[in-house]
């Protein structure tokens, strides 16, 4: 009886297995060279005629690259960094006088910012730190809406519709 037992539970074991194991398939290869190069692809030759070409099942087919451009970076203006350094200094990590130079004390002024803000304290002018700095993208806000005019009353937004429950 107890040798009956272990035989079912080691048969059982075994069909689990066997069903848990992918079964794979061959794929198939064409039996002659007709039925290749009926799916042929027209290559451009170096002379510029197109030819038809049959690639071989396991060999890789050849591909025109082309040469990407590296995107160029624009370095940001004398004004825009006369911008973040006053962003840096009013959050009381720049002492110097905002004059548009991008200097040592620039860049460690940024370094301390983007560590207390946890960010890669590199140094450099990213979209994060601009972002940190309330310099990102302004989004659906039209320059008569950014700042009221000097002498001009400060007009409060208009409410926002809250949803009923």
């Amino acid at each position: 009886m107890r040798l009956l037992a272990v035989a079912l539970v080691g048969l059982s074991l075994v069909v689990a297995n066997a069903a848990q194991t992918p079964v794979t398939k061959k794929k198939a290869v064409p039996k002659s060279t007709k039925a290749a190069s009926a799916h042929a692809a027209p290559v451009k030759s170096k002379a510029g005629t197109a030819k038809t070409s049959a690639s071989k099942a396991g060999t890789k087919s050849k591909r025109a690259v082309v040469a990407r451009r590296p995107p160029v970076q624009m370095q940001p203006s004398t004004d825009r960094y006369k911008e973040i350094q006053q962003a840096l200094a009013d959050k009381g990590y720049f002492h110097g006088m905002p004059d548009g130079t991008w200097g040592t004390e620039s860049v460690d002024a940024l370094k301390r910012f983007q560590k207390d803000q946890n960010l890669d304290p590199d140094g450099k002018i990213g979209s994060l730190s601009l972002m940190a700095l309330g310099l990102g993208p302004k989004r659906g806000v039209t320059s008569a809406q950014t700042a009221p005019a000097a002498g001009s009353e400060s007009v409060d937004p208009p409410p926002v519709a809250q949803p009923q429950n």
